[in-house]
């Protein structure tokens, strides 16, 4: 996707898969902490809101990359075995979990 750090920022020896899976789950929080007194932004600011969900979105992006895996393959897979799990006939407008 060309999502990739630049090589002169050096930054390529940090990016282990448990560093980015870590990196992953630290920008999830801050994107949550947007929504943390409400269901809107705090202050309205969107605009954080969209710069942390791209933080989360690069972090994924480069996690693919660095386990070397096709975002489309494994996001189609899942979904695969998500529709097998909750078939829409026992799960259409209903959140509870599979066992």
């Amino acid at each position: 996707m060309g999502l990739s750090v630049p090589i002169e920022n050096n930054w390529q020896q940090f990016h282990a898969p448990a560093n980015m899976a870590k990196s992953v789950s630290i920008e999830a929080g801050e994107l949550l902490e947007c929504f943390q007194w409400g269901d809107e932004p705090r202050d309205g600011d969107w605009e954080h809101v969209y710069e942390e969900l791209a933080d989360v979105m690069i972090y994924c992006i480069q996690m693919a990359d660095v386990l070397g895996v096709d975002l489309d393959e494994i996001i189609r897979s899942k979904m695969a075995k998500n529709a097998k799990k909750y078939p829409v006939e026992a799960s259409r407008g209903s959140s509870v979990k599979a066992e």
